[in-house]
């Protein structure tokens, strides 16, 4: 299986990102493919909301920064994790970032989709999708369903399927052994 983390720590070397580096080693050491991005490190500039990657440049951003790098990883993926710390009841900013940077896999154009009006997909397919939390910050169990209805929503409109949430407070072999079967 093709699988892509995307690493929204913003601090290098902390408890949660040596946590993401065990789970992706766990991961690859299980025969799967592995990519992991440390959006720390990808020049993303943020989303304008000027709708060229849906009219100027379909499927790309405008903006020449590590989004297209980004797009790439995650549609290439059978099952895309995207892990951040829980921080004041939510996930990092560089993690909202890199989704808003995901706009281009979907179309400008709507479809109804279970009664609610939905863009229209780009691809055949998106990866499933995994949601790993870094409850180190003092995340309670309120934070964490919260955080996970709020992006099971965001996955939805992205074209995903939320298969897991998973909390950093478990070893990392039986959260990347989770992530497989969920996938």
């Amino acid at each position: 299986m093709r699988i892509t983390i995307l690493n929204g720590e913003p601090v290098p070397a902390t408890p949660f990102q040596q946590y993401v580096l065990d789970v992706a080693r766990q991961l690859a050491a299980s025969g799967h493919t592995v990519t992991t991005l440390d959006l720390r490190e990808l020049d993303l500039k943020g989303c304008s909301g000027c709708f060229g990657c849906w009219v100027k440049t379909p499927g790309e951003c405008v903006k020449r920064d590590g989004s297209a790098q980004l797009c790439r990883a995650v549609i290439r993926a059978d099952l895309a994790v995207l892990a951040s710390p829980v921080t004041m009841g939510y996930t990092s900013t560089l993690l909202k970032r890199a989704t808003d940077q995901m706009i281009p896999l979907i179309h400008p154009f709507f479809v109804i989709e279970g009664g609610e009006v939905h863009h229209r997909a780009r691809y055949a397919s998106y990866p499933r999708f995994g949601l790993l939390l870094g409850a180190e910050g003092g995340a309670d169990a309120e934070d964490i369903e919260i955080t996970t209805a709020l992006w099971k929503r965001t996955a939805r409109n992205l074209k995903f399927r939320l298969v897991l949430t998973a909390v950093s407070n478990r070893p990392a072999q039986e959260v990347a052994h989770e992530l497989t079967a969920a996938a």
